[in-house]
Order: structure tokens, then sequence, then C-alpha cells
């Protein structure tokens, strides 16, 4: 029985593979490995502004969103006042009533800078197919276009799709009206809303037809949806040629004689515009502050363009960042948040056809130290980005990277990034003096579906994305004036 004990556990303890009757263990291929140790990233530190000034985000937040006044100021300006063409009366009793709210809400060193700007109006206008059928076509003369006398105009009309086109035509425009029927691509992303690529041809077509002897011009209005509205815009110089009378049309009309035209139809029109130059005028840009605590000297504008074309109310185009600007120092005023530095509200006029506004206060204000500016005029939808602009590319592309680093203070306001690019008309006059400029931009997926027509009109304006962009505006303003070094 000893014997019998031992061998047995003698083949216990020789274990797997013995072969001689006793159960082997699983291969070792088979167990599993024991798991290797995982590398834990650190999370990426979290910059020091976006702790700093938290509590300044959800304060602004919470009284942008709930704000009611800032929709009361848009229906004053929009609705009550109406539309506000650089010289007009509606323009003078628009800048009264921005220097009176701006008082009303307590600013310091309200006051209307005045400003010399040109006095254009449109008349009575009308367009008249006469072949290959009649009827009447809507549209609207181009800002700063001649009038056509009381005879009107009367010619064929030929259309191009461009500048070679109109080459290709030779003396084919001589006597006639030309048509540039260049069609605005559908809004991306990705893409962006392809203005510039359709806005030269009223810029610029004016005198290119001039050059080729036409007697009149029509461009395809500048928007790529349509239900038959037309769009105006300021035209560009006539140059040293004749001075032809220049109109915009509708998408749907552009397209009809474009149609005609290469089925080989004779299309004529009667053009008859009314416009008149009456000189320059006085005006003025509107200003007011929020002194700053410690560095009143040094100067963050927020800004926006008061004047309109003269149809539709502006209320995308520029009056609702106008409010935005206005009611943007007053919340800051109200929630007790008062920057280093001086936010100064700059409200301009003639933005859409001369800049005049824009020239006098870089000129009056070429001694002070603008360290950051602020522009938004791409209408009042949920603000998008922040595009930054400077004179020096390094410069830019630091701005670039600090407000980078702010992004997610704006969360409640949909703005997702800061990139490089244009930041807007008026503040590009500081450019020069080295100032860091910012664009608002805003979501323009919907922007020139009204842009310079009779549909840029309150109801157009979603209220809480014009809460959002009062708020960005503020938001932004404060953290530019209150860095400890400046942008």
């Amino acid at each position: 029985m000893r014997h019998s004990l031992l061998l047995v556990v003698v083949l216990t303890a020789c274990g797997a593979g013995s072969g001689r009757g006793i159960p082997p263990q699983a291969p070792t291929a088979l167990t599993p490995p024991a798991p290797e140790p995982k590398l834990v990233e650190e999370p990426a530190p979290v910059p020091a502004v976006q702790t700093e000034y938290a509590e300044v985000a959800e304060t602004i937040a919470a009284a942008a969103m709930a704000d009611e006044e800032g929709w009361e100021l848009l229906l004053q300006l929009c609705d009550d006042i109406g539309p506000r063409l650089s010289g007009s009366a509606a323009l003078d009793q628009a800048i009264e009533w921005a220097a009176g709210r701006m008082t009303a809400a307590g600013h310091e060193n309200v006051r209307k800078e005045p400003v010399m700007v040109p006095r254009w109006t449109r008349g009575q206008e009308r367009l008249t197919l006469l072949e290959p059928r009649g009827a009447d076509m809507p549209l609207l003369g181009l800002g700063g276009t001649v009038g056509t006398g009381k005879k009107g105009v009367t010619a064929e009309v030929v259309a191009v799709a461009d500048e070679e086109g109109l080459e290709a035509l030779g003396d084919g425009a001589r006597g006639k009206i030309v048509l540039f029927n260049n069609p605005m691509p559908a809004y991306s992303r990705k893409d962006g809303t392809h203005y510039g690529h359709t806005v030269r041809f009223r810029i610029n077509g004016p005198r290119l037809a001039a050059e080729k002897g036409a007697v009149g011009v029509l461009v395809r209005s500048v928007t790529a949806r349509s239900l038959r509205s037309p769009h105006t815009g300021t035209m560009g110089s006539y140059g040293e040629g004749a001075k032809i009378p220049a109109a915009a049309i509708t998408t749907e009309d552009a397209d009809l004689i474009w149609r005609w035209q290469q089925r080989g139809k004779t299309v004529k029109v009667k053009l008859e515009l009314g416009a008149k130059h009456h000189g320059m005028v006085p005006s003025a840009n509107v200003v007011g502050e929020l002194r700053g605590r410690e560095k009143p000297e040094e100067i963050v504008v927020i800004s926006c363009h008061l004047d309109s074309w003269d149809v539709g109310t502006g209320a995308h185009d520029d009056g609702g960042s106008c409010v935005a600007a206005m009611h943007a120092l007053t919340l800051l005023r109200r929630t007790g948040l008062t920057p280093r530095r001086t936010v100064r509200a700059v409200l301009y006029t003639n933005e859409e056809n001369g800049l005049e506004g824009a020239k006098a206060y870089a000129s009056a204000h070429k001694g002070e130290l603008h360290v950051a500016a602020v522009e938004a005029d791409s209408g009042v939808h949920d603000p998008q980005a922040f595009s930054v602009d400077h004179k020096d590319e390094a410069a830019r592309a630091a701005s670039i990277d600090r407000l980078a680093e702010t992004l997610p203070l704006f969360g409640p306001f949909r703005t997702e990034e800061a990139v490089s690019g244009y930041a807007g008309a008026d503040i590009s006059q500081l450019k020069p003096a080295g100032t860091t400029l910012v664009g608002l931009r805003s979501d323009m997926a919907k922007y020139f579906d009204y842009h310079h027509s009779h549909a840029d009109t309150v109801d157009k304006v979603d209220k809480d994305e014009f809460r959002r962009t009062v708020g960005a505006m503020a938001l932004l303003a404060y953290l530019l004036a209150d860095a400890e070094t400046p942008f």
C-alpha cells in the first residue's frame, strides 16, 4: 500500500504530458494571455481662458436668452422706421433713434459723429418686355445707376454668361442692352455662398457693357433661390466711359431670356429708370461706450452699419446686427461686467453705397489705440464662426489660436470655429493701423434668399437666433476687452 500511494503521488506531481493515464493540462497556447497594461493618456490641459471666464459666459448666456428688449428694439428700427438708404430722412430718423436708445441705456460718451454721404434716389422703374411677347418684368435699379430719362431705353437684349461671352460678341453688344446671366451656385458649408463669383457682374457689368457700346445693362440677381424677386445692390464706377442705365432682374426672367436666345428668338425690352444723384448730404455715425475699468484708453469696437437699401427694411442687412451691437453693450452694463478696456459700439453710416462712415471714423480716431474691432454684417442667423484679419500674418495666426481656445465658452451661441478671412467692409479701414479685425459670421445658408430685396424684413429673423447673436457679440466683446494681453 505504501508503494502504490507513493506512485500516485509521484504521477500527480509530474503533471501534464506524462502519457500515463493522467489527463493533461490544456495547451499553453490556448490560455488567454494576461492583458497588457494600458497606457492612460492624460487629458489635454484646459486653456486657462475657459476656466477663468466660464462664469462670465454663463452670465451673458442667461441674460441674452431671457432678454425681450432687444427684439423690441429690432421692431422699432425695422418696422417703425423702415428702409434707411444713405442720405434719406429715414436714416436720419434711425440715427436719432439709436443715439437716444444708447443714452437711455446709460452708455457713456454717446454721440453722433458727422459724416458727408452720397444721396441717390431710385424713382419710378419699369421693365417692359416687347418681344417675343408682351409682359412686365420685375426689376430694381442698381445703386448708383443713372436714369433713362422720360423716354426710357428701347433695345434688343443680348445675354452673356461672363466676360468671355461679352468679348465673343465683338461689336454685337453695340446699341443693345447686355444681360449678364451668371447664376449663383447653391450655398454649401464647404464652399460658402459664392458671393464673390456672382457679384462681380453687378459691380463691373455696367462698365464692361458700356465699353462695348451697349446702351443699357441688366444683371441676374445675386441669389441662388428666388420667387421672382429682384435683388439690388451698389454698382462700381462707370470709369471713363459712357454712363448707361443698369438694373437687376429676377433669376427666372434671366433664364427666360437666355432660353429664348438659345432658341434663336429676338428679345426686345423697354427699360425705364427714374434714378437721380443729389450730391453729398450730412449724415452721422452713432457711437456709445462702456468705459473700461483699468485701460479705458484702449478700445475694442463692436460695429455694424445702420444704413440699408431702400427696399425691404434691412432686418438682416444690417439692422439686426446694429441692435446686437447696441444691446450687447447694454447686457454687459446690466450684468455688471466691466472689462479692462473700453468697449465702443459704432453704428456706421453709408456702408451700402460708399463706406464714407467707416472712412470718417478711421480718420477721426486715428490717434486712438484700437486693440480689436468686431463687425457683424452677415445677418442674424445663428453665429457660426469668427473670421480674423490683420495686416501682419503672424499676428493674425496668433489671434486665431487665442480665439479658438475660447470657443467652448460660445457653446450656448453655437459659434463653432475661428478662421482666417475677411472681417468686414467698415472695420477694414482700421486694418492699416494694426488693429485685429474679427468678423462675427452667421449661418448664411438662407441669407442671400432676401439680401438687398423687398424680402429683408423682420419675419425672416428667428428670435432665438437673434438672441444668440446678441449674446455672442457681448461675450466676444468682453473677452477681447478683458484679456490681460491684447489680441
